[in-house]
């Protein structure tokens, strides 16, 4: 297939372009680039990408496609809560309006990067795809009304299909230190504590990045009746788990660590369980590969073979939302996030 991968420079971007490239696709990127400079290790795979914000697609843009794979946008709540209104621009209403344009277009299928956070503050059952969502942040907010507004575009000629994402972990080449098996695993590794923000008790399911690539892959190649405008909870359901569980995880692989608590410890009102047998059963290609163990074992060797420090981490090179004030203050970005000028690598 002929697949336009949005956000391809980003951190589920980077590693789903080159298995679409092994499966035999023809993959072109469409990235504006923000983190251009937050490479950590290992290389971005080389597609013909088109520097465009989402907000800037054009309907020439999208010619001669058989599908796209929308995963730009704001990807986490701290930059989700930065500017709310940008959020709605960027995250929900481009994504509309992409889906819009591609289904005049012709193009037959649209993969979009939902996310379990659309359950939001749903406690301790688990939820399956027909669950109530309960979304308290702009970003999961904008997940939401994406979904509702393009799945009223799908007719006989056009499938959207909402993937909606545990909570990813796992090496890539732009890697986010803001998702917690990532973040545990980093604060463990450069100090020696397992640093936890919250109290512990909240439930979150986690599925590796490489693995949410498969479910992209399963999804787009799956028969047409499989998928068409259907929603699926992308990951296992045996990997939910409450984050002081992860914490006892990390603190069992990388050695000579403990837990702690930030002073200010609380409950996260981000608490949620999911039921992933709906993929499991209907996309026989999507078969995950890793477990939470595997992945803090997979993060700790490789922070170790870069030497990671905690101010690199936590610092504005690897911090998402650090490193766009520190490019609107630099004068190159403004502050609708759009470039005043060239990049560097």
């Amino acid at each position: 297939m002929r697949v336009l991968v949005t956000g391809n420079r980003g951190y589920i971007g980077s590693r789903l372009v080159p298995m679409l490239l092994e499966r035999g696709h023809e993959v072109r990127g469409l990235d504006t680039d923000l983190f251009a400079a937050c490479t950590f290790t290992g290389e971005l795979p080389e597609v013909e990408t088109l520097a465009c914000d989402v907000r800037d697609v054009q309907p020439e843009h999208l010619g001669g496609l058989d599908a796209i794979i929308h995963l730009a946008g704001l990807s986490n709540d701290p930059l989700g809560d930065y500017q709310p209104h940008l959020t709605d621009e960027i995250n929900h209403r481009a994504s509309v309006r992409l889906a819009t344009l591609a289904r005049e277009a012709g193009v037959q299928r649209f993969l979009f990067a939902s996310s379990c956070s659309n359950y939001g503050a749903s406690g301790d059952n688990f939820l399956d795809e027909g669950a109530c969502f309960n979304p308290v942040t702009p970003y999961g907010e904008s997940k939401v009304k994406v979904e509702a507004a393009v799945s009223q575009l799908a007719d006989e000629r056009f499938s959207p299909i909402f993937l909606r994402a545990s909570t990813a972990y796992g090496m890539s080449p732009r890697i986010r230190f803001d998702l917690v098996l990532n973040n545990l695993t980093a604060w463990a590794y450069t100090t020696g504590q397992v640093y936890l923000k919250s109290d512990g008790t909240p439930w979150r399911p986690i599925v590796h990045v490489e693995d949410i690539a498969r479910a992209y892959i399963a999804a787009l190649e799956a028969p047409r009746e499989l998928v068409h405008n259907e929603a699926f909870n992308v990951g296992t359901t045996t990997e939910n788990y409450q984050i002081r569980e992860l914490a006892e995880l990390v603190k069992a692989i990388v050695p000579g660590c403990h837990i702690e608590y930030a002073p200010d410890a609380a409950p996260d009102k981000r608490c949620y369980r999911v039921d992933c047998n709906k993929i499991a059963r209907q996309l026989h290609g999507f078969k995950p590969q890793w477990t939470a163990r595997r992945g803090v074992e997979e993060l700790y060797e490789a922070y170790q073979a870069v030497g990671l420090t905690l101010d690199e981490f936590e610092g504005e090179r690897f911090k998402r939302i650090a490193h766009v004030k520190k490019l609107i203050a630099d004068g190159r970005l403004d502050e609708n996030l759009r470039w005043r000028s060239a990049r560097v690598a």
